[in-house]
């Protein structure tokens, strides 16, 4: 079992850069997370880069207005790579192809400034998964029929957001991760651009490097921060940077709840998994 902590202080101090989740480490998607916001604070004012790495499937501008609504203030963090940033690239790098956008209209800045022409599913060349239509109404069952008329067309997906599930207050509400993995599960191909995947970490480390005159952070000095074993933890593995486990998140309800997780059970998550954290902690907390 990894080192259970209750404040970041102590292990920060290892540390140059955190590459932070958002939803679910800093906010709930209804207010921000006050001891999280100033825990990053304090990293940054003792000298640490904070890079905001999220599966938000919209630009890291528009993830900026999101934060600012929700009291995460700029303070907290030096900069932000979502998703969004990482699909923006992909749909520039398949000019003159034609697009079927699925997801709520909300998420429609992901294609704004591009020369994207979308179409209906049944003409598209290819098809950029977001969400789910309506995410207070449906689950991925509700689209096996829709999916399956993808899969019979052999349309590629680019999935903007691996996320299955976070948390909308005290909810759990599915994503486009679950679209996207019953859409590999018949057959259907692909590209998944968050986390835990490689580009999204390339483009986090990155920005850091940016922050810190230039020069790329040895990855020993690097920590990852998240909530989800499948994309926080797998993805801080798979890139050789250490995690710290935040039990605040997805996670939360078949432990117990946040405050009355039962930390120890999370041996059998990380092991059936794969992957172990440098530490758990039930919040992000100084």
């Amino acid at each position: 079992m990894p080192d259970i902590i209750d404040s970041l202080a102590p292990l920060a101090r290892a540390y140059d850069v955190l590459l932070c989740d958002v939803w679910g480490v800093v906010h709930n998607g209804v207010a921000a997370f006050a001891s999280a916001v100033e825990a990053l604070m304090r990293f940054r004012a003792a000298g640490g880069t904070v890079i905001l790495i999220t599966n938000a499937p919209r630009p890291g501008a528009a993830v900026q207005r999101i934060l600012d609504r929700l009291g995460v203030v700029r303070d907290a963090y030096d900069a932000i790579v979502s998703s969004g940033d990482v699909t923006r690239g992909i749909v520039e790098s398949r000019p003159h192809q034609k697009v079927f956008h699925l997801g709520p209209q909300r998420d429609l800045p992901i294609f704004a400034g591009l020369d994207v022409a979308f179409a209906p599913m049944e003409s598209a060349d290819y098809a950029v998964c977001s969400g789910l239509f309506d995410d207070t109404a449906e689950t991925p069952e509700n689209y096996r029929g829709l999916l399956a008329a993808m899969h019979a067309r052999g349309l590629f997906m680019i999935c903007a957001n691996p996320d299955i599930v976070v948390e909308r207050g005290d909810t759990l509400v599915y994503c486009a991760g679950a679209l996207a993995d019953a859409y590999a599960e018949l057959g259907g191909a692909v590209l998944y651009c968050g986390k835990p995947h490689a580009p999204i970490y390339e483009a986090a480390l990155g920005k850091a490097a940016a922050f810190r005159g230039g020069e790329a952070p040895a990855l020993p000095r690097v920590l990852a921060i998240g909530d989800s074993v499948r994309t926080d933890l797998r993805g801080a593995a798979s890139v050789g940077v250490d995690c710290l486990f935040v039990v605040s998140g997805v996670h939360a309800d078949e432990l117990g709840g946040t405050d009355t997780a039962d930390l120890p059970g999370l041996d059998a998550l990380f092991a059936a998994a794969g992957v172990t954290p440098k530490a758990v902690a039930r919040a992000l907390k100084w």
